[in-house]
């Protein structure tokens, strides 16, 4: 009883000065979330979790990793594998998160696209999702510099001669990128301030804006449905839960979110102890050599698809196609002209237009990992790029000519 009015004592006193239980209201017993969506939704709060283990991962690593082009391959194959305690499972926590992540953005960021979750009030969710999603990947690119292996090198050295701009030849520029002419030592220490510090904090930022765009216009259901709020709070505060359509944040729809985590975690765990390889390239275990070129270079499985736009074209029009490819979906709200907020599977032609841009996104990601020396693949990898761009030339029109549900 005494330890209880201690509690309670400390906090009146705490909310005297920072007013946490306001906070505590606002951001969750009376942050109302709508009753009928599925599991899917959970998947921004395993991102949140997701990213917080490359947080602690990574600082855990930071400890014995050297951003010097003499001692980083060293520092991340032996000593951190061998030398340092433990050093190996947080190792593989990091690597296999950094690519695991990127499997729950896809999912969150295509849940969003079939479930209408970008539409009527709902742009700058998505448009802060789609800067995360840029950011995430800036922070993979640089931290796939920092073990210093051969992928590393000739990775870092292809995607920075993307900014040569193709015909302009801006040489200097990429130059300037990698502080010499070839990666070399500050292009190591470059890309370690901005994996370490400068991407880590934008991250940050961009979750906070993101949950903050999320707050008014509140989260989609899986039916599209309008749902009036304040009604159907009063309705759950007053007993009658069974016909509210919303339930608080938390601990409701928070103890179904955990729920979600637990499952994800122990596959999450399973692929650390038993298959991380999958998120380490072999040939990143060959130390960076600039005289040696890999027979063949390519980016992580997340970057495969949007690489494989860029290698069917020439060297001009490659790098045009590959930069419309980052930005387009940023376009998605102002594209999609349907009045409709609802599932893609009541919507008509979005429905085939959904399923053939994730299929097409698909056959994108498998021919970029192939080498391009078989024409048959060539050609298909052609045929899915020009998909791609016809998919977002097809839909403002598709949506136009919906009818309203």
């Amino acid at each position: 009883m005494a330890n209880f009015e201690k509690a309670n004592s400390f906090n009146q006193w705490m909310d005297q000065r920072l007013g946490v239980n306001t906070i505590k209201k606002v951001m969750q017993t009376e942050y109302w979330i709508p009753k009928n969506i599925n599991f899917l939704w959970a998947m921004g709060m395993i991102l949140a979790a997701t990213f917080g283990l490359l947080l602690i991962s990574g600082i855990f690593l930071l400890m014995y990793y050297k951003p010097d082009v003499n001692l980083a391959f060293d520092s991340v194959n032996y000593i951190i594998m061998s030398e340092v305690g433990y050093g190996w499972l947080w190792r593989h926590v990091h690597g296999v998160a950094a690519s695991v992540v990127f499997l729950v953005i896809y999912i969150h960021m295509f849940t969003g696209i079939y479930y209408g979750s970008y539409k009527k009030g709902r742009e700058l969710i998505w448009l802060s999702g789609m800067l995360l999603f840029v950011t995430f990947s800036a922070e993979a690119f640089s931290g796939y510099m920092l073990p210093w292996g051969q992928m590393s090198y000739w990775a870092g050295m292809v995607i920075t001669n993307l900014f040569s701009g193709g015909s302009l030849e801006a040489y200097g520029l990429v130059e300037w990128i990698r502080g010499d002419y070839v990666p070399g030592d500050a292009f190591l220490t470059r890309f370690f301030m901005l994996h370490v510090l400068l991407l880590p904090l934008a991250i940050i930022g961009l979750i906070v804006l993101h949950f903050g765009t999320l707050r008014l216009p509140h989260v989609n259901n899986q039916d599209g449905e309008e749902i009036d709020y304040e009604e159907a709070a009063e309705l759950y505060k007053s007993g009658n839960h069974k016909d509210s359509k919303v339930i608080p944040f938390s601990p409701v729809f928070l103890s179904k979110d955990i729920f979600v985590m637990g499952v994800y975690f122990i596959l999450f765990f399973y692929l650390v102890f038993y298959n991380f390889q999958f998120a380490m390239d072999p040939v990143n275990f060959d130390p960076a050599d600039g005289l040696k070129t890999p027979a063949h270079i390519y980016p992580e499985w997340y970057f495969l698809w949007s690489y494989e736009i860029l290698r069917p074209f020439s060297k001009d029009l490659g790098l045009v196609a590959f930069g419309i490819a980052q930005v387009i979906f940023f376009a998605l709200p102002f594209l999609d002209r349907s009045p409709n907020v609802a599932p893609a599977s009541k919507r008509g032609l979005f429905h085939i237009w959904f399923w053939l841009m994730l299929l097409d996104i698909l056959v994108l990601t498998f021919m970029g990992k192939l080498p391009p020396t078989d024409a048959l693949f060539a050609n298909i990898g052609l045929v899915a790029a020009l998909t791609f761009f016809a998919l977002w030339i097809a839909l403002p029109i598709i949506t136009k000519l919906e009818k309203k549900l």
